[in-house]
């Protein structure tokens, strides 16, 4: 370990992953992003390149429900080929092993979803239940668990991580709920929903209404789980932008966190640092609800194992989440063969189409950013404090062989650190170095598109905000006193920072 200065912030650094995101950049190079991410003086006008959320990768013109599974803007035809391979294989529907199909058996036992398109509709966020009865679908929504461990119940490379929380996955249902199963075996439960709506009321005579979530496991398939268990609902998130957020130089984002609020403004960032299964070392997480994975293709193989149950050459167990009690899931039929896919039922080539894919679905364009209300919403969105976890900018990393991402000022507005969001949101349930407070700060690019996309206006973790108004009341912890400005503001300045975010 070794100690860097940021500013005035003393920032600790471990062992990273390697990935090209870690060029140190001249200085040069240093000052010009320097220039270019700095706070603006004014906001009468919006600022250069403003509407180019991604840069030169932007899609311009899509904002209807395509607006998130269009490509790279300036993508050639070749990684285009393999940016529709991907997509192919994204929205494949996976079947049970044996099967005529070979390509494309091997699903479950146990498993959330037959493939990936479907938690991602669109490729936007998933969405909790319209229908909240015992019949109604849960895709898109997942359930994590845990229970407590001691230091010494955990593997030893996660006790080389400072700040590790152990935790282990629930001894009978795993790290996840799955709610689907193959033919002869029965889903291990449902995540079943209620809601408890309560007034809040804002300045000028306004009431927003909230509904506070509580979950249980419906049905547990194999009798209750531990008494000590722990668990975390969870919405699908959307899918754009996500090649952009790992080019960030790790260095830049490190250099935001304030883990001990050494400037005293109440923010207290922290870079989330987890194993990698990838690299096998501790690198810096940016990807999840809480920070929890390092790169796009380890994100994407975890999805295949625990979500639809398939083995990969990260996940390499073909009875995904499947537990040592889960005697009967464990012994089913699986699709691995010998002779096909690298002997694992997706191979390292369909890992990399579809990681390929992630890592270049496109941001769209912005909407108006020129409109007078919109910029008005803007000065009231940095002046209300949101810019200190909402980052709004970035530079990327020089990336020769990933053209898409190279070198592009982005604008997702997040610091990808972790921070304390108050008992509200707080779902109780460590995950890596995150507490059962924290949450990382999720980027808002496209974010005014999420309806339009999916059909649902569903936000946060997990989905309770119906509007982005009910997600900004919902804050609590560091961002307590935003939230607060927010509900004193002149009801016209609420409505033009609202506008703001939907322009987003």
């Amino acid at each position: 370990m070794r100690m860097i200065l940021a500013g005035a912030r003393p920032v600790v650094l471990v062992a990273l992953i390697a990935t090209p995101a870690l060029a140190q950049r001249t200085t040069d190079e240093a000052a010009r992003v320097a220039a270019v991410t700095a706070t603006p003086a004014y906001f009468a006008a919006p600022e250069p390149f403003e509407a180019l959320p991604a840069g030169a990768a932007t899609r311009r013109g899509a904002a209807d429900g395509r607006a998130f599974s269009m490509p790279s803007a300036h993508m050639g035809a070749e990684r285009l080929l393999e940016f529709h391979l991907g997509d192919a294989v994204f929205g494949k529907l996976w079947v049970t092993a044996p099967s005529a199909t070979r390509a494309s058996d091997g699903l479950g036992p146990l498993f959330n979803a037959r493939s990936c398109q479907t938690c991602h509709p669109g490729d936007g966020r998933g969405h909790p239940p319209a229908d909240l009865s015992p019949a109604g679908s849960r895709l898109g929504m997942v359930l994590r668990l845990s229970v407590p461990a001691s230091p010494d119940q955990i593997a030893a490379h996660l006790a080389t991580i400072p700040g590790h929380r152990p935790t282990l996955p629930e001894p009978t249902y795993g790290s996840q709920l799955q709610d689907r199963a193959i033919a002869g075996l029965a889903p291990e439960g449902r995540l079943d929903i209620t809601y408890q709506v309560f007034p809040v009321p804002l300045a000028g005579g306004e009431v927003a209404h909230l509904r506070r979530p509580t979950y249980r496991v419906g049905d547990p398939g194999q009798g209750p789980l531990a008494p000590d268990a722990m668990f975390s609902p969870r919405v699908a998130p959307q899918m754009i932008g996500l090649g952009l957020l790992e080019a960030v130089p790790d260095a830049d984002i490190i250099a935001r966190a304030d883990p001990e609020d050494a400037d005293g403004d109440g923010i207290s960032g922290r870079a989330a640092m987890v194993w990698s299964v990838e690299v096998q070392a501790p690198a810096l997480g940016r990807f999840g609800h809480k920070a929890g994975v390092a790169s796009l293709r380890e994100m994407v193989a975890a999805a295949f194992a625990t979500d639809l149950g398939l083995s990969n050459p990260l996940f390499p167990d073909p009875a995904g989440d499947c537990t040592a009690a889960q005697i009967a899931c464990r012994t089913a039929p699986s699709g691995e063969d010998p002779g096909l896919r690298d002997g694992r039922e997706v191979d390292g080539a369909t890992l990399d189409l579809v990681t390929f894919y992630t890592r270049n679905l496109a941001v769209p364009e912005r909407r108006a950013p020129a409109d007078p209300q919109i910029l008005r919403g803007k000065a009231v969105f940095n002046s209300t404090g949101c810019t200190a976890c909402h980052n709004p900018k970035f530079v990327t990393a020089r990336l020769p062989d990933r053209p898409e991402q190279s070198f592009q000022l982005i604008w997702p507005y997040t610091d990808l650190l972790l921070h304390d969001m108050g008992p509200g949101l707080a779902d109780h349930r460590p995950e890596g170095t995150a507490s059962g407070r924290e949450w990382r700060t999720a980027p808002l690019w496209g974010i005014g598109l999420t309806e339009v996309v999916t059909g649902r206006a569903s936000y946060l973790h997990d989905g309770r905000a119906r509007s982005l108004l009910e997600a900004v009341l919902w804050h609590g912890g560091e961002a307590q006193p935003a939230r607060d400005r927010v509900v004193a503001m002149p009801p016209e300045d609420r409505a033009a920072l609202i506008r703001f975010l939907e322009s987003l």
